[in-house]
Protein backbone atom coordinates (compact mmCIF):
# COMPACT_ATOMS: atom_id res chain seq x y z
CA UNK A 1 0.00 0.00 0.00
CA UNK A 2 1.42 3.40 -1.02
CA UNK A 3 2.24 5.97 1.65
CA UNK A 4 0.98 9.57 1.70
CA UNK A 5 2.30 12.48 3.75
CA UNK A 6 -0.87 14.54 4.17
CA UNK A 7 0.17 18.15 4.85
CA UNK A 8 -2.36 20.26 6.75
CA UNK A 9 -2.61 22.70 9.64
CA UNK A 10 -5.48 21.32 11.69
CA UNK A 11 -5.38 24.31 14.03
CA UNK A 12 -5.47 27.06 11.43
CA UNK A 13 -8.40 29.37 12.13
CA UNK A 14 -10.26 30.57 9.05
CA UNK A 15 -13.40 32.65 9.08
CA UNK A 16 -16.45 30.52 8.31
CA UNK A 17 -14.48 27.30 7.78
CA UNK A 18 -13.15 24.47 9.93
CA UNK A 19 -10.12 23.13 8.10
CA UNK A 20 -9.63 20.31 10.55
CA UNK A 21 -13.12 18.88 9.97
CA UNK A 22 -12.59 18.70 6.22
CA UNK A 23 -9.16 17.11 6.42
CA UNK A 24 -10.07 14.64 9.14
CA UNK A 25 -12.97 13.53 6.95
CA UNK A 26 -10.77 13.34 3.85
CA UNK A 27 -7.98 11.37 5.53
CA UNK A 28 -10.55 8.96 7.00
CA UNK A 29 -11.63 8.13 3.44
CA UNK A 30 -8.34 7.98 1.58
CA UNK A 31 -6.77 5.77 4.25
CA UNK A 32 -9.04 3.05 2.89
CA UNK A 33 -6.66 2.85 -0.07
CA UNK A 34 -3.41 4.40 1.21
CA UNK A 35 -1.31 4.58 4.34
CA UNK A 36 -1.68 8.17 5.55
CA UNK A 37 0.34 10.28 8.00
CA UNK A 38 -0.71 13.87 8.80
CA UNK A 39 2.02 16.52 8.99
CA UNK A 40 2.09 20.27 9.74
CA UNK A 41 3.25 22.31 6.69
CA UNK A 42 6.26 23.70 8.57
CA UNK A 43 7.55 20.22 9.49
CA UNK A 44 7.62 18.43 6.14
CA UNK A 45 11.40 18.39 5.64
CA UNK A 46 11.90 15.86 8.42
CA UNK A 47 9.55 13.31 6.86
CA UNK A 48 9.00 14.02 3.16
CA UNK A 49 11.63 11.61 1.74
CA UNK A 50 10.02 8.65 3.52
CA UNK A 51 6.72 8.85 1.63
CA UNK A 52 5.60 7.97 -1.88
CA UNK A 53 3.55 11.17 -2.30
CA UNK A 54 3.21 14.48 -0.45
CA UNK A 55 -0.41 15.70 -0.45
CA UNK A 56 -0.44 19.45 0.19
CA UNK A 57 -3.87 20.30 1.58
CA UNK A 58 -5.29 22.86 4.01
CA UNK A 59 -1.99 24.43 5.05
CA UNK A 60 -3.36 27.94 5.50
CA UNK A 61 -1.79 30.97 3.73
CA UNK A 62 1.80 30.10 2.84
CA UNK A 63 2.68 33.77 3.41
CA UNK A 64 2.63 32.83 7.11
CA UNK A 65 5.66 30.58 6.56
CA UNK A 66 7.05 32.06 3.37
CA UNK A 67 10.68 30.97 3.77
CA UNK A 68 9.82 27.37 4.67
CA UNK A 69 7.38 27.17 1.79
CA UNK A 70 10.01 28.41 -0.67
CA UNK A 71 12.52 25.90 0.71
CA UNK A 72 9.93 23.17 0.25
CA UNK A 73 9.37 24.25 -3.35
CA UNK A 74 13.13 24.18 -3.94
CA UNK A 75 13.34 20.64 -2.53
CA UNK A 76 10.48 19.54 -4.77
CA UNK A 77 12.59 20.57 -7.77
CA UNK A 78 16.03 19.45 -6.59
CA UNK A 79 14.96 16.33 -4.70
CA UNK A 80 12.41 15.09 -7.20
CA UNK A 81 9.78 14.89 -4.48
CA UNK A 82 6.42 13.78 -5.80
CA UNK A 83 3.63 16.12 -4.75
CA UNK A 84 -0.12 16.51 -5.05
CA UNK A 85 -0.99 18.97 -6.53
CA UNK A 86 1.78 18.87 -9.09
CA UNK A 87 3.83 22.03 -8.66
CA UNK A 88 3.77 23.16 -12.28
CA UNK A 89 0.73 25.41 -11.87
CA UNK A 90 0.75 29.05 -12.94
CA UNK A 91 -1.83 30.42 -10.50
CA UNK A 92 -2.09 30.86 -6.72
CA UNK A 93 0.76 28.48 -5.88
CA UNK A 94 3.06 31.21 -7.22
CA UNK A 95 1.27 34.23 -5.75
CA UNK A 96 -1.17 36.58 -7.50
CA UNK A 97 0.99 37.74 -10.42
CA UNK A 98 -1.08 35.62 -12.79
CA UNK A 99 -4.07 37.95 -12.37
CA UNK A 100 -2.07 40.65 -14.14
CA UNK A 101 -1.06 38.21 -16.88
CA UNK A 102 -4.69 37.18 -17.41
CA UNK A 103 -5.81 40.83 -17.43
CA UNK A 104 -3.27 41.68 -20.13
CA UNK A 105 -4.34 38.62 -22.13
CA UNK A 106 -7.96 39.86 -21.93
CA UNK A 107 -9.34 36.83 -20.07
CA UNK A 108 -12.68 37.33 -18.24
CA UNK A 109 -11.04 38.29 -14.94
CA UNK A 110 -11.47 41.17 -12.51
CA UNK A 111 -9.04 43.71 -14.02
CA UNK A 112 -5.81 43.74 -12.02
CA UNK A 113 -2.68 45.92 -12.07
CA UNK A 114 0.42 46.32 -9.87
CA UNK A 115 1.55 49.81 -10.89
CA UNK A 116 -0.38 53.04 -11.11
CA UNK A 117 1.16 53.57 -14.54
CA UNK A 118 -1.42 51.00 -15.69
CA UNK A 119 -4.40 52.62 -13.99
CA UNK A 120 -6.04 53.25 -17.37
CA UNK A 121 -6.53 49.46 -17.65
CA UNK A 122 -9.07 49.65 -14.81
CA UNK A 123 -12.55 51.15 -14.98
CA UNK A 124 -12.96 54.52 -13.29
CA UNK A 125 -14.78 53.65 -10.06
CA UNK A 126 -15.29 55.26 -6.66
CA UNK A 127 -13.63 52.45 -4.70
CA UNK A 128 -10.61 50.27 -5.40
CA UNK A 129 -9.31 47.15 -3.67
CA UNK A 130 -5.63 47.06 -2.71
CA UNK A 131 -4.04 43.84 -1.46
CA UNK A 132 -0.58 42.22 -1.23
CA UNK A 133 0.51 39.93 -4.06
CA UNK A 134 1.36 37.12 -1.67
CA UNK A 135 -1.79 37.53 0.41
CA UNK A 136 -4.60 35.07 1.08
CA UNK A 137 -7.84 34.94 3.07
CA UNK A 138 -8.24 38.72 2.61
CA UNK A 139 -5.09 39.37 4.68
CA UNK A 140 -3.93 42.95 4.13
CA UNK A 141 -6.83 43.85 1.84
CA UNK A 142 -8.03 47.46 1.91
CA UNK A 143 -10.80 49.47 0.22
CA UNK A 144 -9.53 52.86 -0.90
CA UNK A 145 -10.55 55.82 -3.05
CA UNK A 146 -8.71 56.83 -6.20
CA UNK A 147 -7.05 59.71 -4.36
CA UNK A 148 -5.68 57.30 -1.73
CA UNK A 149 -4.03 54.95 -4.23
CA UNK A 150 -0.79 56.95 -4.36
CA UNK A 151 -0.23 56.36 -0.65
CA UNK A 152 -1.11 52.68 -0.79
CA UNK A 153 0.63 51.42 -3.93
CA UNK A 154 4.39 51.22 -4.47
CA UNK A 155 4.67 51.17 -8.25
CA UNK A 156 8.39 50.41 -8.09
CA UNK A 157 8.35 47.32 -5.88
CA UNK A 158 5.15 46.08 -7.53
CA UNK A 159 4.25 44.05 -4.45
CA UNK A 160 0.63 45.23 -4.35
CA UNK A 161 -2.39 44.45 -6.51
CA UNK A 162 -5.04 47.01 -7.41
CA UNK A 163 -8.53 46.08 -8.61
CA UNK A 164 -11.79 47.95 -9.06
CA UNK A 165 -14.46 47.26 -6.47
CA UNK A 166 -17.22 45.35 -8.27
CA UNK A 167 -20.78 45.29 -7.00
CA UNK A 168 -21.39 41.64 -7.86
CA UNK A 169 -24.57 39.60 -7.58
CA UNK A 170 -23.00 36.52 -5.98
CA UNK A 171 -19.81 34.46 -5.81
CA UNK A 172 -19.55 30.96 -7.28
CA UNK A 173 -16.76 28.36 -7.20
CA UNK A 174 -16.11 25.48 -9.59
CA UNK A 175 -14.12 22.50 -8.33
CA UNK A 176 -12.01 20.29 -10.58
CA UNK A 177 -9.83 17.20 -10.26
CA UNK A 178 -7.37 16.57 -13.11
CA UNK A 179 -9.28 18.99 -15.36
CA UNK A 180 -12.55 17.13 -14.73
CA UNK A 181 -15.39 19.17 -13.26
CA UNK A 182 -16.67 17.78 -9.95
CA UNK A 183 -19.19 20.24 -8.45
CA UNK A 184 -19.95 23.92 -7.95
CA UNK A 185 -20.96 25.93 -4.90
CA UNK A 186 -22.22 29.47 -4.55
CA UNK A 187 -23.10 32.02 -1.91
CA UNK A 188 -26.58 33.36 -2.78
CA UNK A 189 -26.21 35.98 0.00
CA UNK A 190 -22.99 37.87 -0.70
CA UNK A 191 -22.93 39.14 2.87
CA UNK A 192 -22.62 35.52 4.02
CA UNK A 193 -19.90 34.32 1.65
CA UNK A 194 -19.32 31.02 3.49
CA UNK A 195 -22.99 30.07 3.61
CA UNK A 196 -22.69 27.89 0.54
CA UNK A 197 -25.19 25.92 -1.50
CA UNK A 198 -24.69 23.53 -4.37
CA UNK A 199 -24.89 25.27 -7.73
CA UNK A 200 -25.95 23.72 -11.02
CA UNK A 201 -23.73 25.33 -13.67
CA UNK A 202 -24.86 26.08 -17.17
CA UNK A 203 -22.87 25.01 -20.20
CA UNK A 204 -21.70 28.61 -20.51
CA UNK A 205 -20.54 28.58 -16.87
CA UNK A 206 -18.47 25.44 -17.43
CA UNK A 207 -16.95 26.88 -20.61
CA UNK A 208 -15.85 29.87 -18.52
CA UNK A 209 -14.32 27.73 -15.77
CA UNK A 210 -12.68 25.26 -18.14
CA UNK A 211 -10.88 28.08 -19.90
CA UNK A 212 -8.81 28.74 -16.78
CA UNK A 213 -8.25 25.06 -16.05
CA UNK A 214 -6.85 24.59 -19.57
CA UNK A 215 -4.71 27.71 -19.22
CA UNK A 216 -3.18 26.43 -16.00
CA UNK A 217 -2.55 22.91 -17.34
CA UNK A 218 -1.66 21.12 -14.09
CA UNK A 219 -0.38 17.55 -14.47
CA UNK A 220 -2.64 16.43 -11.64
CA UNK A 221 -4.48 17.78 -8.63
CA UNK A 222 -7.43 19.75 -7.31
CA UNK A 223 -8.28 23.28 -8.47
CA UNK A 224 -10.97 25.76 -7.52
CA UNK A 225 -12.07 28.46 -9.94
CA UNK A 226 -13.53 31.33 -7.90
CA UNK A 227 -15.68 33.79 -9.80
CA UNK A 228 -18.27 36.50 -9.25
CA UNK A 229 -21.36 37.28 -11.29
CA UNK A 230 -21.43 41.00 -12.04
CA UNK A 231 -24.55 43.12 -12.43
CA UNK A 232 -24.47 42.56 -16.20
CA UNK A 233 -24.71 38.78 -15.64
CA UNK A 234 -21.12 38.05 -16.66
CA UNK A 235 -18.75 35.79 -14.73
CA UNK A 236 -15.35 37.24 -13.84
CA UNK A 237 -12.48 35.31 -12.30
CA UNK A 238 -11.64 36.28 -8.71
CA UNK A 239 -8.84 33.74 -8.26
CA UNK A 240 -7.64 30.35 -9.46
CA UNK A 241 -6.67 28.36 -6.37
CA UNK A 242 -4.27 25.60 -7.45
CA UNK A 243 -2.23 25.08 -4.29
CA UNK A 244 -4.49 24.05 -1.42
CA UNK A 245 -8.10 24.97 -2.20
CA UNK A 246 -10.57 24.57 0.61
CA UNK A 247 -13.21 22.19 -0.72
CA UNK A 248 -16.27 22.74 1.51
CA UNK A 249 -16.74 18.97 1.35
CA UNK A 250 -19.01 18.83 4.36
CA UNK A 251 -21.42 21.25 2.68
CA UNK A 252 -22.07 18.77 -0.13
CA UNK A 253 -24.70 16.08 -0.52
CA UNK A 254 -23.52 12.61 0.48
CA UNK A 255 -23.52 11.44 -3.14
CA UNK A 256 -21.51 14.41 -4.46
CA UNK A 257 -19.03 14.11 -1.60
CA UNK A 258 -18.51 10.40 -2.20
CA UNK A 259 -18.05 10.94 -5.94
CA UNK A 260 -15.38 13.53 -5.17
CA UNK A 261 -13.55 11.18 -2.81
CA UNK A 262 -13.49 8.40 -5.43
CA UNK A 263 -12.25 10.81 -8.10
CA UNK A 264 -9.50 12.02 -5.77
CA UNK A 265 -8.38 8.46 -5.04
CA UNK A 266 -8.04 7.80 -8.77
CA UNK A 267 -6.13 11.05 -9.20
CA UNK A 268 -3.75 10.14 -6.37
CA UNK A 269 -3.04 6.82 -8.09
CA UNK A 270 -2.36 8.69 -11.31
CA UNK A 271 0.13 10.95 -9.53
CA UNK A 272 1.86 7.94 -7.94
CA UNK A 273 2.23 6.18 -11.28
CA UNK A 274 3.56 9.20 -13.17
Amino acid sequence: MKTLLFVTDLYYEAKGRNYYEEDLFLTSKIREDFQVVICHPEDTETFEKDFDLIVFRNAGPVANFKDKYQSFRNRVVSGYLKTYNSFNGKADMNGKEYLIELTNAKYPVIPTIDTLDSLDKLPNVKTYIVKPKDGADSIGMEFVTKDELRDKVDSESKNTLVQPFINFEYEVSFYFIDKEFQYALYAPDKEQRWELKEYVPTEEDLTFANRFIEWNNLDWGIQRVDACRNEQGELLLVELEDLNPYLSLLELSVETRQNFVEAMKKSLQKALQA
